[in-house]
């Protein structure tokens, strides 16, 4: 095997890999447990987590706390949903294949875009596969990405590109915290490239132009793929695709799926019809038997398990079949107006909150761009040392911007949803201000 594949060792499959990462030795494994040892030890470990006194918690940064429908969690629970599989029988799979092609729907018509697929592990992800689509229509050998992408968003990108010959260029902001599609403009004049990538609301809460940045990317002749990391903003923002976005990605976990320490989590893709037989994953349609009746099938499969290899968009294998059930519930349940609604109250707390704590002693906001419900602060100590101090008296204020950008040092991201009641958010300027 190692000769057909043109390598002398194992150890050359994992040049890739850094030296000081490769494991050398067993790894320290304490010996077997009993199940009542194991029990015992996870309680023992679990009672060490800190929980902040009253959860006056403001974190976003691409994973939202949101309330969840009791009815949610009934639904999703029952045997039929709960244990369903991939549907390869349309025979026997007639419900999950028909939750599917709701969940299409509706990504559909939150992002104003004509197709959806329903096998994308995250946002992250869903980000990278839509870069890979929107190269293999241009074969441009290049993406330009703004830099108000989520940073971790770009290096998964980064990671997925680094073995194709895919460059990945990046653009500036405009001092109000905003894309700016002159410098995207510039970028794009330096070679074709596959996509202009954006993101909306941006990683620093404010919201881009997308239709400016649309007209630039047909100016160049290339897609525009905007990723969605909070997509509760879709019940307030005019969809992307309305917008000119060729391609709309995001994470929906927001639509009820917990935040469970880390996942799982719920990755979305819609495009315009030109990019059906390029979309990753799987599509569910809409046909008839031959007594006339409506039924589901697994329309396009674009993936080696399906098809040959050298011809799969993607090597997506796992369907996410329940966390899009997750979502398509969560949407029937607070409905297009409810949905509307969420919205609304997630903005009007978060601009409350940016213009006390804007106006709080020693703090001031480096970004006056709109927001839907995350901002950037900036404080008048060092963000890190903030949040140590804050966590300490139960408040956790927002993530410290400083981890994924130098030189912001003193700025933290704040995030307020409909969780943080407006007496957490008076508690937490209050807070602040003793910082000063």
């Amino acid at each position: 095997m190692l000769r057909d594949i043109g390598v002398a060792r194992i150890e050359d499959l994992f040049a890739s890999i850094p030296e000081s990462l490769r494991l050398r030795e067993p790894l320290p494994l304490p010996r077997a447990l009993s199940e009542q040892e194991l029990l015992s030890d996870l309680s023992a470990r679990a009672r060490e987590n800190r929980q902040p006194d009253g959860s006056a918690q403001f974190l976003g940064g691409g994973a939202y706390r949101h309330h969840c429908p009791a009815l949610v969690d009934h639904l999703i629970g029952r045997s039929e949903f709960y244990s369903s599989y991939t549907p390869y029988q349309p025979e026997i799979s007639q419900g999950t294949l028909q939750a599917i092609f709701e969940y299409q729907t509706l990504i559909c018509q939150l992002t104003d875009l004509d197709i959806s697929n329903a096998s994308m592990y995250d946002g992250a992800s869903a980000l990278a596969e839509a870069i890979l689509m929107a190269e293999r229509t241009r074969h441009a050998g290049r993406v330009v990405v703004s830099d108000r992408v989520h940073p971790e968003y770009v290096q998964v990108c980064r990671t997925y590109l680094a073995n194709l010959d895919v460059e990945v260029t990046g653009f500036g902001a405009r001092p109000d915290g905003t894309a700016d599609p002159e410098a995207a403009r510039r970028s794009l004049r330096q070679g074709a490239a596959g996509a202009l990538v954006i993101q909306q609301p941006n990683f620093f809460g404010c919201l881009e132009d997308v239709e400016a940045l649309a007209a630039v990317a047909r100016e160049a002749k290339t897609h525009l793929i905007v990723a969605v990391t909070e997509p509760v903003s879709l019940g307030l923002l005019k969809g992307p695709g309305a917008q000119g976005a060729d391609i709309v990605v995001g994470e929906g976990h927001s639509f009820g799926v917990p935040l469970s320490y880390g996942g799982p989590y719920l990755g979305f893709m819609a495009a315009r019809r030109d990019f059906l037989r390029n979309m990753p994953g799987r599509i569910v349609g809409e046909t008839q038997d031959v007594d006339g009746r409506r039924g589901y099938v697994l329309t396009l499969s674009t993936r080696e398990q399906h098809i040959r290899r050298e011809k799969a968009t993607s090597n997506i294998c796992t369907n996410e079949g329940l966390c899009a059930l997750i979502a398509s519930i969560f949407l029937a349940v607070v409905g297009r107006r409810g949905l509307r609604d969420l919205a609304a109250h997630n903005h009007t707390r978060a601009a409350y909150a940016r213009a006390l704590l804007g106006a709080t002693r020693g703090c001031g906001l480096p970004f006056s761009a709109p927001i839907f419900n995350e901002f950037t602060l900036r404080l008048p100590v060092p963000a890190e040392q903030a949040v140590r101090a804050l966590a300490d008296r139960g408040v956790i204020p927002g993530i410290p911007l400083s981890r994924y950008v130098p030189g912001m040092e003193r700025d933290l991201l704040v995030c307020v949803t409909e969780t943080n009641p407006r007496a957490e958010i008076d508690r937490l300027a209050e807070e602040i201000g003793r910082l000063a």
